[in-house]
């Protein structure tokens, strides 16, 4: 296999990661879509569903944004791009030891008022380390290992925004499902009696992604 193909599978590779990131973002209840069901449930209407999932993905999004586009604005920084990558999956993986340890949640997400989504979703992106989440495999692409010359800053800022916007994507795609499925089938008692401390396994999936950043960078 030439030199192409192993760019592009790579690169094949790190876009599945960053759709299936938003995936397991957008199922997981911590993100919000029980919030959508709730307003679907109180509106009576179906529609409540949508319009409470839509500022959610919004203010993910932001949060995604934020962590990225910085690390992006680096991309011309080719020499330094190791040292980039591996103090970012340190700092990803370090963020996820802190989560399994430490469970609570900052004061000011009760601040927020219901109205609020879009805030409450950056806010809560934010305090999981979901943007970090990303990091590592935004970076596989914004500073590729391959790359024989520094890419220009608008073109990692360009990857980072496509990422952000793949991974939301996929992120309102999953917690459409989730939502849809509780408020047309399965009901809030399903929900309760299926509810899973995702705490854990979101920790534990930080480290992970973190490893994967240094072992890739390495």
């Amino acid at each position: 296999m030439d030199a192409a193909s192993v760019n592009a599978v790579n690169a094949g590779a790190l876009w599945a990661a960053v759709a299936a990131l938003g995936a397991w973002h957008g199922l997981n209840p911590a993100m919000g879509w029980p919030l959508a069901v709730a307003n679907g449930l109180m509106a009576r209407r179906s529609m409540a569903v949508f319009g409470t999932l839509a500022p959610l993905a919004a203010g993910h999004l932001l949060a995604m944004a934020v962590v990225l586009l910085p690390f992006a604005a680096l991309s011309p920084l080719l020499a330094w791009q190791q040292p980039i990558r591996i103090t970012a999956g340190l700092l990803v993986a370090a963020f996820g030891v802190w989560r399994l340890i430490d469970r609570r949640h900052p004061r000011a997400l009760a601040r927020v008022r219901p109205t609020q989504v879009a805030l409450w979703s950056f806010l809560m992106a934010t305090a999981h380390g979901a943007g970090l989440m990303l990091l590592p495999f935004a970076l596989g692409l914004c500073m590729p290992a391959a790359q024989q010359a520094p890419l220009p800053a608008s073109a990692g800022l360009a990857a980072a925004a496509t990422v952000a916007a793949v991974h939301t994507g996929a992120m309102f795609a999953t917690g459409l499902a989730a939502a849809w499925s509780v408020y047309r089938w399965l009901g809030l008692k399903a929900l309760s009696r299926s509810w899973i401390d995702l705490e854990t396994a979101w920790g534990a999936s930080l480290v992970l992604a973190g490893a994967a950043s240094v072992a890739m960078a390495l």
